[in-house]
């Protein structure tokens, strides 16, 4: 049980949870904290969140657990500004999607990981985003991984396991790279490849026709393209090597299949595509 969470970034991410452990019981009052005083009242005019704070320093007073929650280039100034009056018995953890910058920001800023420091990354997200986007089911079956590091207090790790648990997720523990390098694959390069094919086609001469006409799979395939340009810049930064490297595997294959569709290679092509299948197939086998 968690008698207080505060929340520094009040959006979906921060949003669903506080929701989520309101309907469980799992919490007894949540407090958000940010710059922006307009969707801090929406989120309590929406019953999101009990009360806010414009204060770091207030926010954090008393507080069980502290999740940050807010866009990855803002971890360290969060982390700066409650520097010293964080409570011996508050845990604080993350919601970013890339670990290893998150790790080096509080590195940065305390000389070295607190005990009382869990990174962790929810994978469940939506297109849309802000307090409004919030829904209480946005983590039932979607797993969270923490990235618990060699400093990380054992009983401070349970306390976050527990808390996503009781939002309905499904929580893994995994090293900081090897988290950095599957979501690079899993989750950032698939936004990257929506943005850039949007953007290439904006630019294209029949751009009004290529929209106009635009069908299902386009939608399907572009879907996330509509997600906060702000927090996917900060991420591409955040995590780029990692990203460079997926990007990089998938402009060899990329290649690959230009030189198929280039020299007619029926069987080459067909190669391709079926093996795509089979593993998309097995992929979605897996998850029902």
């Amino acid at each position: 049980m968690i008698k207080k969470l505060t929340i520094f970034g009040v959006g979906l991410i921060g949003g669903s949870l506080a929701m989520a452990l309101k309907k469980a019981n799992y919490c007894e009052t949540v407090i958000g904290c940010s710059r922006n005083i307009e969707g801090l009242e929406k989120a309590k005019q929406l019953g999101v969140i009990d009360d806010y704070t414009l204060d770091p320093v207030a926010a954090v007073k008393g507080a069980d657990i502290v999740l940050l929650a807010v866009p990855m280039g803002a971890m360290g100034t969060v982390l700066q500004s409650v520097k010293g009056h964080i409570e011996a018995n508050t845990i604080v953890t993350d919601a970013g999607s890339a670990k290893a910058s998150v790790v080096a920001a509080a590195r940065s800023v305390f000389g070295e990981i607190p005990p009382f420091f869990v990174p962790a990354h929810p994978i469940a997200g939506r297109e849309k985003s802000g307090v409004e986007a919030a829904i209480v089911d946005l983590y039932v079956d979607h797993k969270v991984i923490v990235t618990p590091l060699p400093e990380t207090d054992a009983a401070a790790e349970q306390r976050v396991i527990k808390m996503w648990q009781a939002a309905g997720a499904d929580v893994e523990s995994m090293d900081v790279e090897k988290h950095d390098q599957v979501l690079a694959a899993t989750s950032h390069l698939p936004h990257v490849l929506a943005y850039s094919l949007v953007d290439t086609l904006s630019h294209s001469e029949v751009s009004d026709a290529i929209f106009r006409y635009a069908a299902g799979g386009f939608r399907d395939f572009t879907r996330i393209a509509s997600s906060d340009p702000v927090m996917w810049r900060d991420i591409c930064l955040e995590n780029r090597n990692a990203i460079l490297q997926s990007l990089e595997a998938f402009q060899v294959n990329l290649q690959v299949l230009h030189q198929q569709v280039s020299d007619a290679d029926s069987n080459g092509i067909m190669d391709t595509f079926t093996h795509a299948k089979a593993v998309r197939d097995d992929y979605m086998k897996s998850q029902s």
